[in-house]
Formats: C-alpha cells, structure tokens, sequence
C-alpha cells in the first residue's frame, strides 16, 4: 500500500502524472522555440533577416563601385514594410470615387487604331545622329507628362526625370559618361558583349549627348517622403519605373522626335550627384531627345514576327 492506495492503483497514478508532466515540457519547449529573441515581433526578426538577406547579397556580387546604387536584382517590395503602418491599399479605397471617363470604341474602329498605332510605332528607330535644331521645351513638358500617367505600386509614382538643357551641363554629364564607358568597353562589358554591340556601330564615344537638345535622366524613387515628414514607401518602384519609361519612349516617338536609351554603367552614382538628386533615387537610364540629323543612317533591323512574341492559350 502506498498513500492508501494499493500498488497497481498507485503505478496508475504515477505513470498518468508522468506523461502530464511530460506534455507540459513539450509545450513549454515549442513555446519556447516559437518565440522571438528579446521580445521582438516574428515578422520583425523575418524582415530583419530579409535586409541581412539582401544587403550581403549585394555586396558579394557587386560589378562595380556603383552597383549599389543601380542593380539589376529586384527589389523586394515587402522589405520596406512597418507593421504598425497603416495599409496604403485601405487609404486608396478611401478616396472619392468619380467615373470613369472611358470612350467606347466599335469593333472596326478599335482595329483601325490598334493598327494605325502600330503602323507609326513600327517606325521607332535608336537614333545616335542628332541635329542641334531646338525643340520647344513643352513638347518636352508633355512628354514627361505622358511618363507621369503611368501605373504604379500603391500610386506611389516613384519616378524623377531630370531634363538637362543647359550646354555646360549636357558637356559635364558626357564626360562622365564616356569617362566609365571607356572603362566598361576595355574591362567590363566582355568581348561578347563589345562584339555585339559592335554590329550597332557603338562605342564609348557620345558625342550625340551634347549634340541633342535635352537630355533626359530617368531616377526611379526607391521611397519618399510624406507631407508629414516620415518616409514614404515606395513598392515595385523598379518595375513602376520602368513601366513610365516605356510610356515615355512612346511619347517621344509619337511627338516626332527621336532617342537612344543608354545605361551606361558605374557613372550613375556621379550622375545623380552632378544632377543634385536624393540618395534615395537612382538613376536608371539616360535619354538624349531630339530630331535625327539630315544624314542620319540606322542598322537594316528585323524586329521578331508576332509568333514569336506572343502566345495565346
């Protein structure tokens, strides 16, 4: 007898004790576990991890002095969220609604635009060859306009474009650029890469960056700033900048004019310093706009059939 109790009652209780005290470790052990260290937030240690992440990514695949400010890796657009900050999409769904002011078209008129359109855009050519003719500054304005009415991650309209006009700076802003250029062409690019860009007829002299009227600097806005002060966070910015470059290209052609898109590497950090731009834009591409010069030739190209481009399911 043990406590009053005989022997095998007694063994009983013991061993539903024993298996009690054992979920309870369990529990207490996943708990544990579970838990963030210090008393921070799960999704704050994540997201901190996110940013490790990243930023050693960063740096042991870097090209060049630059790249940290211009990479060809997507940004990740959750990496700049707070949790304590309100939802952007929730504030949007506040807005006013108005209606849509929307044209509806018949079926042969849509065909007849679709195809209108893409008639004058097949025409689009890189032009290197620019005439000095002035071009009047609110073409330029509407062009930019047409930039600005681009989708983008939560509204956010993370694009700057920096219109240099000014001869001096336009000579400034070569001689950045064919100051790395030089270096790309003769280390980094690659003989590949400088083969095939040979076939264009490129090198690491451009002189059409003078030559143009204006210049055109796209910076894509990694993140802003609020009316109140605090930052404002920018989502897809990369790719919504991009998307408003490819409306802007559009625009310059159906304008009449004519650009070539450069990207010239490592001289975006000393461009965006000459150009007196925030550390938290970047800048992305370079367009040279104008009309082409009176003896102006471009490669004999052909563009890819629709079979190739396009597949429907």
């Amino acid at each position: 007898m043990i406590f009053g109790l005989d022997i095998t009652t007694a063994l009983a209780v013991r061993i539903v004790i024993s298996l009690f005290l054992a979920g309870v470790g369990v529990i207490v052990f996943f708990s544990r576990q579970q838990q963030p260290q210090n008393g921070a937030p799960a999704q704050a240690q994540a997201k901190s991890a996110r940013r490790t992440k990243s930023k050693s990514s960063k740096s042991s695949g870097a090209r060049g002095e630059d790249d940290s400010d211009f990479s060809d890796e997507p940004t990740n657009p959750l990496d700049n969220e707070d949790e304590d900050e309100e939802d952007p999409g929730a504030a949007l769904e506040r807005l006013p609604r108005i209606k849509l002011n929307h044209t509806y078209l018949d079926s042969d008129e849509m065909c007849r635009r679709a195809r209108e359109f893409y008639d004058n855009m097949n025409k689009r050519r890189t032009v290197r060859s620019f005439s000095k003719r002035p071009v009047p500054l609110e073409v330029v304005e509407n062009i930019v306009r047409v930039a600005g009415t681009a989708p983008s991650g939560a509204h956010t309209e993370p694009w700057t474009y920096v219109v240099v006009a000014d001869p001096e700076m336009k000579a400034q802003v070569r001689q950045i650029v064919e100051r790395e250029e030089e270096v790309n062409y003769d280390r980094r690019m690659g003989n590949v890469w400088v083969k095939d860009v040979a076939l264009l007829g490129t090198d690491f002299s451009k002189p059409y960056l003078e030559d143009a009227p204006y210049l055109i600097i796209a910076f894509e806005q990694t993140s802003g700033i609020k009316p109140d002060g605090k930052k404002k966070h920018h989502y897809y910015s990369r790719l919504s900048a991009a998307i408003s470059t490819g409306m802007l290209l559009t625009a310059i052609h159906y304008a009449g004019l004519v650009t070539v898109t450069s990207t010239p590497l490592n001289a975006y950090g000393a461009l965006r310093d000459l150009l007196e731009r925030p550390a938290t834009e970047k800048a992305f591409l370079l367009l040279p706009i104008g009309y082409p010069s009176e003896d102006t030739t471009v490669p004999d190209l052909v563009r890819k059939p629709l079979d190739d481009i396009m597949v429907l399911k």
